[in-house]
This record gives C-alpha cells, structure tokens and sequence, in this order.
C-alpha cells in the first residue's frame, strides 16, 4: 500500500503548495490568498493524508500465515436442510432447520485457482457481526478484501486414499470460517475440515437462494437456558455427519465418494462451539477427539467424575479463567462460578489442558487480525497465540485420528512462561 499512500500524498502536498503561494488576480497584481482559505486548505492538507494513510495502518488487509503442510486448499459450500427438524426459531410452521456448511479439504500441489475470500458475502457479514456485537459496521469492512489460500471447486488430492475429518463449530455471534487462521492449517497437513454455521446464532447465514438470516437475541446470561439452547447445536453437528456419511458414500459430484475417512472423525470448536464440542465427544460414538477452545461447559451431559473416557484437549486462556473477578453483577459471577466448576474432571483418564497465558477469549480467533490497535488494547500477540493454537491442535489430532507420536503434549506438561499444561 506504500505507493498508493506516495501517489495519494505528493499530489495534495503539491496542489497545496500552489494554494497558499502568491496567486495572480485578473488585473495582473499579485495578492496573498484569504486568511480563510489558508486554514481551510492546511487543515485538508492535515486530515487528508491521516485518513488515507493512518486508517490503513490501523486496519490493515491482513493475510493468513503461509500453509506448514504440502497441501493446497480446496473449499465447497453446502446449503442443507434437515427434513426431520422444525426450526424454532422462526414462526412458520412448516420451517424445517437449514444449514449451510463449508469444507475444506487438501488439493494437489498442482491444483490451480482463484483464492477464494475470507467471506463470501462481506457485506452481509459485516451488517450481522455489527448488529450481533453492538460495534459499528465500519470495523468489519475490511473484511471484504482478505484473501484465504482456498480455491473453489478444485479437485481433491490424490496423494492419500482418503483424509480424516474436523468439524468446526464457531462461538456464539460468530460464523463457520471464524477460525480460518487454524482450519487451513489443519487441511493443508492432510485433514478435511467441516465448518458449521448455526443458524440464527451466527452473526449471519447466507442460503444458497441468496436469503439471510441474521441472528437472533438469546438468553445469554442464563446457564439453564445455554444448556439447553446447545441441544440444537449438537443436532446441528450430528445432521452434519449425517450428511458427510452420504457423501463419503456417494458423492453425486464423484469428490469426495470414498475419501472421507469416517473412521477418524475428530471435532473443534470456540466457545459455545467447544461446548458442542464437547457434547458431541460424550455423546455421539462417531466422534473420535475433541478440542475445546475456551469454551464453558454448557450442554446437557456433565463430565463424570472419570472423566470423558475418549481423547480430549481443553484450551483456555488464562484471563477467561479469572472472568469472575471483572464482574459486578453478582448473578453472573454465580453463573459462572457454577459453570466453571464442571472443568473439575476434564482431565481424568489421562486427558489434556492447555492454559495459554497473555490471551483472552476472542484470541482463539481471527478476529484481533483485524487491527493492530486491537492487540495493543487487550494485550495479546495474536500470531504467537494462533501459531501455538495451531501446533498443539496439529499434534493432538495427528496422535488420536492419524496414530502419529506426540511432538509436543507429553513432552511440555508442566508450567512455562507462554502457557500451562495440565494432564490428568
């Protein structure tokens, strides 16, 4: 953006020279320009280049870090709809609940494509996350100019016979691809990632017909009403698989027929989307590894005293967990002590928790990429929390879906500077 800012700023300094100079009247005299003018023009002359160049720098179009496997990406959406569920959360009757859902998958080396963008529909997103987050529409526009390495409709690599899947369930408020900064991380090393968007608790889902529906206000304050408000998430996932299983076995496009691996499925997910993360580990058999990332406890199973009995990794930030010394409202810090008293058996059987410290729950997502202004307010060095997001969520899936030896969770137990982690 460097020449742009030069070719923006010369000019203006030029034609503002020639402004405030001597200028010539009609009768050949040479007069001063008006007082007014003067100010009027310096003051252009100051404003101009701050919003041209300042702006910029404080939100950057910002790029994804380069891919660590030797896949390329490919992506496809999907608008589906599950015959067998009212939606609740609209009025019509004959409503069925609908989803759209995104996958990515590794593509051959060679595969070549036009990236696609970070949002498909940037405007739309950008009205839905404003409204879903109280902040003015302008902070999302940016948005609407960043680039993934995904290219659509590519074909998929033939370097494997099939490749695990991950789904990806977002926060509350949120969207499918909110953690782009870890989903092509995970595909470019040999995994198909399946972003889910839960409708009407999204910031926004965009149907294949052009329809939008934008989110919904619910009870967020209540952990009754969480709890029982993730009953639908975890239907969502469990018709996802649905799904995926159908296509695994007969992929009218012929892509992915025979390349998914449905016998090493794992989930991820933020927030609300670990929850139903972890719903999903204890309840669905499908379900082989989970990560949790910062996500509070809700749903409708409680993890046993011994524990989830199946692979599982509990991230959190280590200011999330100290939440309840920020509040005043006394009804929300029971809330949350009472939520956050179901971590006490995560880790029994053998299990993992990752405590990342100098990070806080939005740093779980690609949301602070947005500004460096936002890193300096929270205090987060967002890349280095992202790149340690993405090497222990690597090593984690490569030991329990690909049968790899641990690199790094059974040799970093214990207490470091950057983070914490606990086994049981």
């Amino acid at each position: 953006m460097i020449p742009a800012y030069v070719m923006t700023v010369v000019p203006l300094a030029a034609a503002t020279g020639r402004l405030i100079c001597k200028q010539k009247s009609n009768e050949g005299v040479i007069k001063k320009a008006s007082p007014v003018r003067f100010i009027a023009v310096t003051v252009l002359a100051i404003i101009y280049p701050l919003v041209a160049v300042v702006l910029p720098l404080l939100f950057p179009v910002f790029t994804f870090e380069e891919l660590t496997g030797p896949y390329q990406i490919g992506t496809i959406t999907y608008d589906w709809v599950d015959e067998q569920r009212e939606e609740t959360f609209t009025a019509a009757p004959k409503d069925k609940r609908r989803l759209v859902v995104q996958v990515w998958y590794p593509a051959d080396s060679k595969a070549k494509g036009k990236s696609v963008p970070y949002l498909s529909d940037g405007d739309v997103y950008a009205e839905g996350l404003s409204k879903a987050q109280n902040m003015p529409k302008s902070l999302f526009t940016t948005f609407n100019h960043v680039k993934t390495h995904a290219m659509e409709n590519v074909e998929i690599s033939n370097r494997e016979t099939a490749y695990p899947v991950l789904l990806f369930s977002h926060g509350f408020t949120m969207y499918k691809n909110q953690n782009t900064f870890q989903i092509e991380q995970l595909v470019s090393q040999g995994y198909i990632v399946v972003g889910i968007e839960h409708t009407y608790s999204s910031a926004a889902t965009v149907f294949a017909d052009g329809r939008v529906a934008y989110y919904m206000s619910q009870d967020k304050d209540s952990a009754d009403y969480l709890d029982q408000a993730n009953e639908g998430w975890v239907e969502d996932a469990k018709f996802t698989l649905d799904q995926l299983e159908k296509l695994a076995e007969n992929d009218p496009d012929q892509r992915f027929t025979g390349r998914l691996d449905m016998e090493n499925v794992g989930m991820f997910g933020h927030s609300f989307g670990g929850a139903t993360s972890t719903q999903m580990l204890m309840r669905d058999k499908r379900i082989k590894a989970a990560i949790n990332m910062d996500g509070a406890l809700y749903g409708k199973v409680e993890v046993p005293e011994e524990g989830l009995q199946k692979p599982f990794l509990l991230m959190s930030a280590d200011r999330s967990l100290t939440i309840t010394q920020q509040m005043t409202d006394q009804k929300q810090v029971k809330m949350m002590e009472r939520v956050l008293a179901r971590y006490e058996y995560v880790t029994e059987g053998g299990n993992y928790w990752l405590i990342i410290n100098h990070n806080d729950h939005v740093g779980f997502t690609d949301f602070y990429l947005l500004s460096p202004l936002f890193e300096r307010m929270v205090d987060v060095d967002i890349r280095k929390v992202h790149r340690m997001i993405n090497d222990y969520s690597l090593d984690f899936f490569n030991h329990y879906l690909k049968q790899q030896s641990f690199k790094l969770l059974e040799q970093n137990i214990g207490e470091y500077p950057d983070y914490t982690l606990h086994k049981g």
